[in-house]
């Protein structure tokens, strides 16, 4: 619905204030009868600060007379003609009034338009306490807008009172100028004959004395529009340090965490240009109000009066002193950070940015920035502002950059391309602490001045977490570490203190968010999945989910501690599990192939009641980053008998040799996905495609993989091709053969239905060992001429 209309149905106060936004300089016709033309246009796009968008201004103005010309033309009848004239003279009025200043009339409509879908969202508000114009965001923004449109107005107000009061103090001080003159000349009446100065004192002192009681009267006039100036400058600080809290403390803290949350795979944090745009307000706004004060002071010290408006000008001076310091320091921020598993000797690059650089003027002498990394126990000192001036916890190279103003874009910034941490000063560890478990933080600091020299600052900002590693191998754990700070890090913490144990739902949350990040996939961890995991990180069999949700988890059961009878962590199991799935299972993870988190109990729950044949595809609980299969059949030692089998799991190494899916091909036992897809409908547009026919005589050697004991004749050693059979990688317990070595004729099954590896070889080793070497002639099948 229309802004306009719902406009008109106010009521009482707020239908009061909405009718005093508009008099000569917008009549109230205007908007009335021109409601949807005005609300469709796209005043919000023009930066009314931009003196380049005065064409489009000047273009909207220009069509608003066209508007309201042809709205007259159309007017008929007897009250049409009033109505035409009154319309005529307002296009006229407004073309005359905004002609010379059209961004005037865009500020003014703007005005308009956001107090009156305020009025409007606020009678919505109190009448249903659901509704609303606009979505929580888009309020609070408009509010933001709102009360910007507020200090300009109220900055305006006092820039007019500040230019009132220089006027008439400099009209006070040529009558001052006057009274001394008339003083001069009584003070020279001395010299003349008594009958003179008879006839000249009197006037003179009649005038004197008329000046004197003027010069009193005004001289309290003045220090009253002194005081009255002072307190709307009260007024107007603690509007802009309200404004400046919200902004600072709520939206640029909330994009911080966006962006901490993004270090754990969460959305991204989105850009800065909004924010952005809101701090050059505030920047303009407090230096405005800073040059009015310092003005206020000027005209003080030329023209002294006694009274507290000293006191109170050097108070004002110093709130807003400290409001720009807060702005300034807390608009330095870091807009691409550093990765947070830092290798030595690795280049990295990272961003730092100032929101009111080029606001401020600061790019005119563009300041240099300076990278150090520094420990936690350092970050802590630094907060409580110790002396920690040259202390460092190693040596970055190429740790300094100067800061580039982009034209384009308005930002002024320090792109660090080529940092490499070339050696790294480890801290004495407490406890059980690991070195994956020492934190540090890169330290960006700078000085600049602004206002010519007026304001000197040095600006310093921290890093997120970093973790700083030597070897590949301890990645793993270092991502833990960040892991854990990433997601229940609090907002103003004691650099980088995180609780010690945290909510089971909590610790879901973040990891269905880093596990659909790292396998770039819209299938998240379910409920099932969920509960799987908790069982895992309790010792529990339960399934229902309810139970785990007052649980908490600590770190050192997270990744201090192995599993019950494992010797690895719940986080290295998690890790591998995605590991695994980001480098070879993604696609099978995105189809739903995968069940992925299910024991080996409830796999073999799931498969009895399925036709022989049927398999389901789950991580390993006893191998980091293994997936097996499991499949149910005859027992060929038992006539009668079923059972569910599992192949030892597959890893990185098998899966490097030959694919998942062309694993499952090989495996001609194997049928139905569970519950009941067949397996070709699942996984043929994965399987290679088949190999091509000899080239120069030479055939192509061909690696399968079977299980003896479900193997059945294949076509292509009945056609007499000689290739190598190779059966998957370790199972809890699957069988290796390929065509050079018959298998042996004594049974690899153990009791329990589960193959035993003991007597058998490591096929993948012994392929990838036969793969180097030459061609030897018993491998080619030839008939060269």
């Amino acid at each position: 619905m229309a802004v306009w209309i719902q406009a008109q149905q106010l009521q009482g106060e707020a239908l009061h204030q909405m009718q005093s936004l508009y008099g000569q300089h917008f009549p109230i016709e205007v908007r009335h009868y021109l409601s949807q033309w005005i609300e469709s246009q796209t005043w919000d796009s023009i930066d009314l600060e931009n003196p380049q968008e005065e064409f489009r201004a000047k273009r909207l103005l220009e069509s608003l007379v066209q508007e309201l010309q042809k709205k007259a033309e159309h007017q008929v009848g007897e009250d049409g003609f009033l109505l035409k004239i009154k319309l005529g003279h307002y296009a006229n009025q407004l073309k005359s009034t905004y002609d010379r200043c059209p961004l005037e009339l865009v500020r003014c409509i703007k005005h308009i338009l956001y107090t009156e879908q305020r009025l409007v969202r606020e009678a919505n508000d109190s009448s249903s306490p659901g509704g609303g114009l606009l979505d929580s965001m888009s309020q609070k923004h408009l509010q933001i807008n709102q009360t910007f449109e507020e200090l300009r107005m109220m900055t305006q107000d006092t820039e007019n009172d500040l230019r009132k009061l220089q006027h008439n103090q400099e009209y006070f001080i040529i009558q001052y100028q006057e009274s001394l003159r008339i003083q001069a000349q009584l003070s020279s009446l001395s010299t003349l004959p008594p009958a003179d100065r008879l006839l000249r004192e009197p006037a003179l002192q009649t005038k004197r004395a008329t000046v004197e009681a003027w010069l009193t009267r005004e001289a309290n006039t003045l220090q009253k529009y002194r005081l009255d100036l002072a307190e709307k400058h009260q007024k107007t600080l603690q509007l802009l340090h309200k404004q400046q809290t919200i902004i600072l403390d709520d939206e640029l803290i909330q994009w911080k965490r966006r962006q901490q949350l993004a270090g754990n795979g969460g959305p991204p944090e989105g850009g800065l240009d909004v924010v952005q745009s809101w701090c050059e307000k505030l920047a303009e706004t407090n230096w405005q109000n800073r040059q009015q004060i310092r003005r206020a002071e000027h005209l003080r010290q030329q023209l002294p009066i006694p009274g507290p408006i000293e006191e109170l000008l050097t108070d004002l001076n110093k709130q807003i002193t400290d409001i720009i310091s807060a702005l300034v320091t807390s608009t330095f921020i870091i807009e691409k950070q550093p990765p947070q598993v830092l290798k030595t000797q690795t280049k990295f690059a990272a961003t730092v940015r100032l929101l009111v650089g080029g606001k401020l003027n600061v790019h005119m002498n563009p300041p240099q920035v300076k990278a150090t990394i520094i420990s936690e126990q350092q970050a802590k000192g630094l907060l409580k502002k110790e002396n920690t001036r040259n202390d460092s916890s190693g040596e970055i190279l190429n740790n300094n950059c100067v800061m580039e103003y982009h034209q384009a874009t308005g930002t002024l910034s320090a792109h660090f391309r080529n940092m490499s941490l070339k050696r790294i000063k480890r801290s004495d560890r407490r406890g059980a602490e690991s070195v994956t478990e020492e934190k540090f933080t890169i330290l960006f600091e700078s000085q600049f001045s602004v206002g010519g020299n007026e304001l000197m600052f040095q600006v310093k900002t921290l890093s997120l977490p970093v973790v700083v590693i030597v070897h590949g191998s301890q990645d793993n754990n270092a991502t833990a570490t960040v892991l854990w700070d990433n997601a229940f890090a609090e907002p103003g913490r004691v650099p980088f203190s995180v609780p010690d144990k945290v909510l089971w739902p909590q610790l879901c949350e973040a990891l269905n968010m880093k596990f659909k990040a790292e396998v770039q996939s819209t299938r998240g961890l379910s409920e099932e999945n969920l509960v799987f995991l908790a069982q895992k990180a309790f010792s529990s069999s339960s399934i229902n989910p309810e139970e785990y949700r007052s649980l908490t988890m600590t770190w050192s059961q997270f990744n201090r501690e192995s599993l019950p009878g494992r010797n690895f962590t719940f986080w290295q199991w998690f890790d591998g599990v995605m590991e695994l799935t980001k480098k070879h299972l993604k696609p099978h993870w995105n189809d739903g192939a995968i069940l992925g988190f299910v024991n080996k109990q409830q796999a073999q729950d799931m498969l009895m009641s399925k036709p022989n044949g049927t398999f389901l595809l789950r991580f390993s609980d006893s191998e980091i980053g293994g997936i097996t299969i499991a499949w149910v059949a005859e027992n060929p030692n038992k006539a009668g008998e079923r059972l569910v089998w599992n192949l030892m799991p597959y890893t990185t190494k098998d899966f490097s040799i030959r694919s998942l899916a062309d694993r499952i091909s090989d495996l001609n036992h194997l049928l139905f996905l569970y519950p009941d897809r067949p397996k070709d409908e699942v996984f043929s547009k994965y399987y290679t495609p088949p190999l091509s026919k000899a080239v120069d005589g030479y055939v192509k050697p061909q690696i399968k993989q079977v299980v003896p004991e479900f193997a059945t004749a294949s076509s292509d050693s009945a056609s007499g091709n000689q290739y190598m059979d190779q059966a998957s990688s370790p199972s809890v317990s699957h069988t290796h053969t390929y065509g050079l070595y018959p298998p042996s004729a004594d049974s690899i099954m153990d009791g329990d239905g589960d193959f035993d590896l003991d007597d058998t070889m490591d096929v993948a080793r012994h392929v990838e060992e036969l793969l180097r070497r030459p061609m030897e002639s018993q491998w080619i099948g030839h008939t060269q001429s």
